[in-house]
């Protein structure tokens, strides 16, 4: 009788324990979700047009045709990357005033420059193919394109590896007598900026780019700049929805020393 009382006593005990590791893992996985949401960290507009796709979302300057800013979560590659066939880039169905025409690229001597690299969105076929709307293209010299550029988005596929995700802000420098391209007269940018800011083991990291578009052999941390150099430049505000002390501390600096390079 007493073996029977045990092995109940044990068995209830192993499945209280089953429920509660369950339990804790679902709790963790909501959290994380909570965490990674795409639009947590949305900056300013200055044109009040946002656009939300479904793993990015933009802010679109009719004036230049093209995004000032474009802001996702750029997942670890250990959630999966897959390969998927490039599609042809197409207008963008959400902007009012119409996103500019891929043809206005056409023997311009620049690339379709994407803003969201597709490489960044390679973890489902919709959401790689949502980075080919012409919103989320910029002028971009090829050597600038394949080179630096394309540096420094490896660069921070890694670091989204290293720190489990991390949150990204990017565009072109857009100002005034910028030379274009097409009937539209899409700008071309001669600076773009890319700024990736995480919380990894409990600390906030944050780490800011402004890189002249032109062919560089120089290394990437020549590049690291202060956000609020190019809140100055821009007139955005990057990430309002932190904490104004936290903020400050963070976007004041041009530190890439907590960025394993």
């Amino acid at each position: 009788m007493k073996k029977i009382v045990s092995f109940w006593k044990i068995l209830i005990l192993v499945l209280t324990l089953f429920l509660f590791s369950s339990y804790a893992d679902f709790s963790s996985k909501t959290t994380s979700l909570q965490e990674h949401n795409p639009f947590a960290y949305l900056p300013t507009s200055t044109t009040k047009q946002v656009i939300k796709h479904s793993y990015y979302a933009l802010s679109y300057n009719e004036k230049y045709e093209q995004a000032e800013w474009v802001s996702y979560f750029l997942r670890s590659e250990n959630e999966g990357v897959g390969h998927f066939k490039r599609p042809r880039f197409i207008y963008d169905p959400k902007v009012t005033t119409e996103s500019a025409d891929s043809d206005n690229y056409k023997k311009s001597g620049y690339d379709r420059g994407h803003l969201c690299a597709a490489a960044d969105m390679r973890f489902s076929k919709s959401a790689y193919d949502e980075t080919f709307f012409t919103s989320n293209i910029s002028p971009q010299k090829h050597n600038f394109n394949d080179g630096i550029w394309k540096q420094l988005e490896e660069k921070s596929r890694y670091w989204a590896t290293k720190y489990n995700g991390i949150y990204v802000v990017t565009g072109g420098i857009l100002q005034k007598g910028l030379p274009t391209i097409g009937t539209e007269k899409v700008a071309i940018p001669n600076y773009f900026y890319k700024i990736l800011f995480c919380n990894f083991q409990g600390k906030n990291k944050m780490v800011a780019f402004l890189i002249p578009s032109v062919k560089s052999k120089e290394p990437l941390y020549k590049f690291v700049v202060s956000v609020d150099s190019i809140e100055k430049m821009t007139g955005i505000d990057f990430f309002p929805q932190l904490n104004d002390v936290v903020e400050n501390e963070l976007e004041r600096k041009s530190d890439y020393k907590a960025w394993a390079f």
